[in-house]
């Protein structure tokens, strides 16, 4: 692969979000066939792996820490903190003690003495931004993290921690039916020097025609309460999907490799992490790394799903409250 810049690492663009191995979508799966998967993306040249607090109340971590033990000087290991399970339900917490108590936490779980990449998963609206980077900044002092990073941020917010500590990189919902991002994040990233990270680059499965309905979704699956994948919302943004398909076939691509690599291609900054459970969408996602896409195919795609094409917003409303993201 060619690979692209994270804190002065060069790491290969496509990395693994491995949440949905633990946490929110359908069933995970058995711990054995998630370290299977999670070896099969080492071996097909993935190097960049995310992980969070939150995910499975800290079970991805202790997943990733017992599969990626024996590989940690070939990887880069990002987790994060800010926003956790207590007593078992989610909770936001920005607080200085509190980030400093997770990060202990994650690094007994992951079996590493320092990460590559600590992000801040959510800003704690209650703390100002500068306190929390603040506290992460002591944690690179002292050697327990190498960089920092944020996730779900604006612009703003962005210049505001990178004037504490310098900004790493910048974790944000991105794909071709997300444009977010476009809006100043990424723009943003590249001036300050960060990598941005497109997590859901296949938006969810969306993109890739593997979401049939919200009834197909089982109970629990974070989908079933996202307006995007709830009618009337729903239908009207499966009729871009032939539009989709007709172009993935003239280019002779599968629909992950074609959407993959229309977000590699908005900027030498951009990394993705797309997530799944499955060897052979593993093996497709990767693959994306080296496809180039003409300037017409790429305008092609960025109109097919402009912002005003996509129906329904990405999260509920009580979720897009806790993010600080620009929205069109």
């Amino acid at each position: 692969m060619n690979k692209r810049q994270i804190n002065g690492y060069s790491v290969n663009p496509i990395g693994l979000g491995c949440m949905n191995l633990s946490h929110a979508y359908g069933h995970p799966p058995s711990n054995e066939a998630a370290i299977n998967l999670l070896h099969e993306a080492i071996e097909l040249g993935v190097e960049h792996f995310d992980t969070a607090a939150l995910y499975g109340f800290g079970k991805n971590e202790a997943l990733l820490g017992k599969a990626l033990k024996q590989h940690r000087d070939k990887i880069f290991l990002a987790s994060k903190c800010g926003m956790a399970g207590v007593n078992g339900k989610r909770v936001i917490d920005g607080r200085p003690k509190t980030l400093r108590s997770t990060i202990e936490s994650s690094l007994t779980r992951l079996n590493t003495e320092v990460l590559d990449l600590y992000y801040l998963h959510r800003m704690d609206k209650s703390v100002p931004i500068e306190e929390s980077v603040g506290e992460l900044s002591r944690l690179v002092t002292e050697g327990k993290i190498k960089a920092i990073g944020l996730s779900e941020v604006s612009a703003e917010s962005i210049m505001r921690a990178n004037s504490v500590h310098s900004i790493a990189a910048v974790q944000t919902e991105y794909s071709l039916w997300t444009r977010n991002p476009e809006i100043a994040v990424l723009e943003t990233c590249k001036h300050i020097g960060a990598a941005f990270i497109a997590f859901s680059p296949l938006a969810r499965g969306f993109l890739t025609d593997q979401v049939t309905s919200r009834e197909a979704l089982v109970e629990g699956d974070i989908r079933r309460g996202m307006p995007r994948f709830n009618e009337p919302h729903f239908s009207k943004n499966k009729q871009l999907l032939s539009a989709l398909k007709s172009i993935a076939q003239s280019t002779h691509l599968t629909l992950a490799q074609l959407c993959l690599a229309w977000v590699l291609h908005q900027g030498e900054h951009v990394h993705v992490i797309p997530g799944t459970q499955n060897s052979e969408h593993l093996a497709d996602n990767v693959s994306a790394e080296n496809i180039v896409l003409s300037a017409e195919q790429l305008t092609q795609l960025s109109a097919l799903f402009s912002p005003s094409s996509v129906s329904g917003s990405r999260y509920p409303e009580s979720t897009q409250a806790e993010i600080d993201t620009e929205e069109f």
